[in-house]
């Protein structure tokens, strides 16, 4: 397969040549489960798991926690970190770590590996309900740059292989390299484009919130690929590019972070990746639209309003409520499980509560420290979204809207956030909805009760969902 590197820089237009993390909320922790939070990367002198050292501190950071020590977990954290994640912030990530997967129990090995040219090392923990890997991430010094929590399976010597659904046919397509953007934000995509002459329809996915890769790669899940797989199936092209938290988590310094909203986040990159398919051949500029997933979808109508030329939005389980209430929503859901919740999720539900009400607050400044607010989110990023309405918004656009909800999904409530948008809409006639019960949040199939497990199991989005998607584009 070949390749080609295809930017929006230029403004014309382009030939082409063919070529999980705990998921402890919808916003998954903007900044101190990146990954790599500093911008010291590991001297290249010092191999992936030449530092034993790093391995042993790695297992006491874990065991810290485990104890309940957070200061002293967070006492090796460098500059970047500790300004987000400070003990109590991890307190709350480990609280709702620990109510999601039981009591930890014990410390069952540990190995190294690299991430973007930092040195990691994986403490393989087990919990009432099964074993993860905690993944601690460290800079040339030896400090704490980073963290995240990922399934067991996902770091082995033989990790999962991503299986294609059925409803694939990989050779009705192919697949070129592309960048989204220029300079230093710009952004590593895939673009693909069925066979043929065209031109055809295309869909820019937009992902959900946290620092997610082009695929929205879930532990095993891939999300994103089966859209844009299964889509090109059937005639539509699909660009998915690694989302600027991902991409460019080392220049994301302390200074920048207190600053970053949805914007920079999420909306800038999604209306030049709606740029780069009009300017691509082959892709009909008239007929370009955006997908959003999860936080993307609450933004797709933000991204409509500032780009009117966007031949239609499908928004695959948007929130209509405040993002805010949502997180402790899915918090205090979260905690309800196997009889919960502690005494000390209680404690903390407090403490989120109180976050929440300062999020309300008329007096919330941009100097308010985001120790104060939830997730420990700078106060920039909540002010703007304080007003954001995106079913309002939505209802002002005149471009074709899909709006899609699983049952299972108890981060986007289907009877709050989906009859939010049925209510919003009612009378419109450019919205179409549609409501699939035994689905989740990925829009794949789960048994039982709804909870963070779901997570673990592979599988791939739903074929009724793309088959809807694709015979929707069609009629619009």
């Amino acid at each position: 397969m070949k390749t080609s590197s295809l930017s929006v820089a230029d403004g014309k237009k382009t030939r082409i040549t063919p070529r999980w993390v705990a998921f402890i909320s919808m916003t998954t922790a903007l900044f101190y489960l990146a990954g790599c939070s500093s911008t010291a990367k590991s001297p290249t002198a010092q191999p992936t798991g030449s530092s034993p050292d790093l391995t042993e501190i790695a297992k006491t950071f874990v065991d810290q926690m485990a104890k309940g020590d957070f200061v002293a977990a967070t006492s090796r954290f460098d500059g970047p970190m500790k300004a987000a994640a400070p003990a109590d912030t991890l307190k709350q990530i480990w609280g709702q770590l620990v109510g999601q997967l039981g009591a930890f129990q014990q410390q069952t090995g540990a190995h190294t590996g690299d991430v973007q040219g930092y040195h990691a090392v994986y403490v393989t923990s087990q919990f009432e309900k099964g074993p993860i890997d905690i993944r601690v991430v460290f800079n040339a010094q030896g400090q704490i740059s980073g963290m995240q929590f990922v399934p067991v399976e996902s770091t082995s010597a033989t990790p999962q292989t991503f299986s294609a659904p059925a409803y694939a046919n990989p050779n009705s397509f192919h697949e070129v390299d592309v960048t989204v953007g220029s300079g230093e934000w710009a952004l590593p995509g895939t673009l693909t484009i069925p066979n043929g002459d065209g031109p055809f329809p295309a869909v820019a996915l937009v992902h959900g919130s946290g620092p997610n890769d082009r695929d929205e790669t879930i532990g095993a899940n891939k999300p994103f690929r089966d859209l844009a797989w299964g889509l090109a199936s059937q005639g539509i092209a699909v660009l998915r590019y690694d989302k600027r938290t991902f991409a460019h988590q080392s220049q994301l310094t302390p200074e920048l972070v207190a600053k970053i909203t949805v914007k920079e986040q999420t909306t800038d990159d999604a209306l030049l990746a709606a740029q780069l398919l009009r300017q691509t051949q082959g892709i009909d500029p008239k007929r370009v639209y955006l997908l959003g997933h999860s936080l993307g979808a609450t933004l797709a109508p933000r991204i409509g309003q500032q780009d009117p030329s966007l031949a239609g939005l499908i928004i695959m389980a948007g929130l209509t409520r405040s993002l805010e209430d949502t997180i402790l929503d899915q918090v205090t859901y979260i905690y309800s499980l196997n009889g919960g919740p502690t005494d000390q999720q209680k404690a903390d539900l407090q403490t989120l509560s109180t976050q929440v009400a300062r999020v309300k607050d008329p007096n919330l400044s941009a100097d308010v420290p985001a120790t104060e607010l939830p997730l420990n989110s700078p106060a920039a990023y909540w002010l703007d979204l304080r007003g954001y309405q995106p079913a309002e918004v939505a209802k002002t656009l005149n471009m074709p809207l899909l709006i899609q909800q699983g049952g299972r999904d108890y981060q986007v409530s289907p009877t709050k956030d989906f009859e939010g948008w049925k209510a919003a809409m009612a009378g419109k006639s450019n919205a179409t909805f549609k409501f699939y019960p035994d689905l989740f949040h990925l829009f794949m199939v789960g048994q039982g009760t709804p909870s963070p497990q779901d997570y673990n199991v592979a599988g791939h989005v739903s074929q009724e969902v793309v088959n809807d998607i694709a015979r929707w584009i069609n009629q619009n």
